[in-house]
């Protein structure tokens, strides 16, 4: 307990004991267990109120004290004209002693309370919407994929990167695979998000929410988007339309990864590499250092030989792009 704290239990200790002598002067011994009651119980009260009206008022924002203090004000005087009327038209001699106390509190509550919503009730609202404002969450494909942390410490991504713990759940469940490619997906994509932790510029949240009512990881992360207004970052495209069609902005890494490639134009020349054969008679299947396919017209019989190729066409896929060239002569 704090210093300050300690000095209002005992100014509240005080107060409960002069209250008791009060009541042993006016009242007599005869009621002593009466008067001593009710001083421990203003004391405690007293306390209990200082208390937690500083707990609350500590937490509270400028806007907020001001909207309550009129919020106060408001009351008292809603009460005190409640009261003068009453004593004009003779009702108060009607109503029970309780009354009066009882429409205070009552009053004063009501006043409080639409004043503090008035001046800083939106305030948690807030905090939480800038909270995520920006913020990212992650699906399992693009923590698994890996670039999302390179992004990342590129400084290409802002706000909160949201990680659930459905999705975590995955990433172990895959890393404890029987399968072994599986396994080292699922540990690879825990070592990522670790090391995602360790970033000094970033902020990796992991998020609690769930959604017992929905099977489908993607269609939970769908939904987490869709409640945080965040992005949803991720490698799958069939994904990517679901989210799209729920109004989520999605983020696809591929997508980025392919806008950041080099553009290439209809002819153009390169040296290039035929790895194997197309799927034509003729046609060789080569590869640029992004990994984008080269198909190449009369490549088949330069397998494992590096070329000079001209290119003919680009054509742009929802999963990436698709070059198309013939054998040539970078000298042409």
């Amino acid at each position: 307990m704090s210093p300050l704290r300690i000095i209002f239990s005992i100014l509240s200790s005080i107060a409960g004991f002069w209250i008791t002598l009060g009541n042993l002067k006016s009242a007599g011994n005869l009621i002593l267990p009466y008067s001593v009651g009710i001083g421990i119980f203003c004391g405690l009260l007293t306390f209990f109120f200082v208390y937690y009206s500083e707990k609350l008022f500590t937490d509270l924002s400028a806007k907020a004290l001001i909207g309550g203090t009129i919020g106060t004000a408001a009351a008292l005087l809603f009460f005190l004209t409640f009261a003068y009327f009453s004593e004009i038209i003779g009702l108060s001699s009607r109503y029970p002693f309780y009354t009066y106390p009882i429409v205070f509190l009552s009053v004063l509550c009501l006043g409080i309370a639409v004043g503090l919503k008035k001046g800083g009730g939106n305030e948690q609202e807030n905090k939480k919407l800038n909270e995520f404002f920006h913020s990212k969450v992650l699906d399992t494909s693009a923590i698994i994929d890996g670039r999302i942390s390179d992004i990342s410490k590129a400084g290409f991504v802002e706000g909160t990167i949201i990680v659930p713990q459905f999705v975590i759940r995955e990433l172990q469940w895959i890393a404890d695979s029987n399968d072994s490619l599986k396994k080292v997906r699922g540990r690879r994509g825990l070592e990522i998000l670790k090391s995602m932790q360790d970033q000094k510029d970033i902020k990796v949240k992991i998020f609690d929410r769930d959604f017992t009512n929905i099977k489908e990881v993607d269609l939970k992360l769908v939904r987490l988007a869709k409640e945080l207004t965040a992005h949803l970052v991720t490698n799958d495209f069939n994904l990517t339309k679901v989210a799209n069609l729920q109004g989520v902005r999605v983020l696809n890494v591929n997508q980025l990864a392919n806008s950041l490639r080099p553009v290439i134009l209809p002819g153009e020349k390169m040296k290039i590499k035929v790895s194997k054969s197309g799927k034509d008679d003729k046609q060789g299947v080569g590869y640029l250092d992004d990994g984008t396919m080269v198909v190449i017209d009369n490549g088949k019989k330069h397998i494992s030989e590096f070329i000079d190729i001209i290119i003919t066409s680009v054509i742009q896929t929802p999963t990436g792009r698709m070059i198309f060239s013939k054998v040539g002569d970078l000298h042409d």
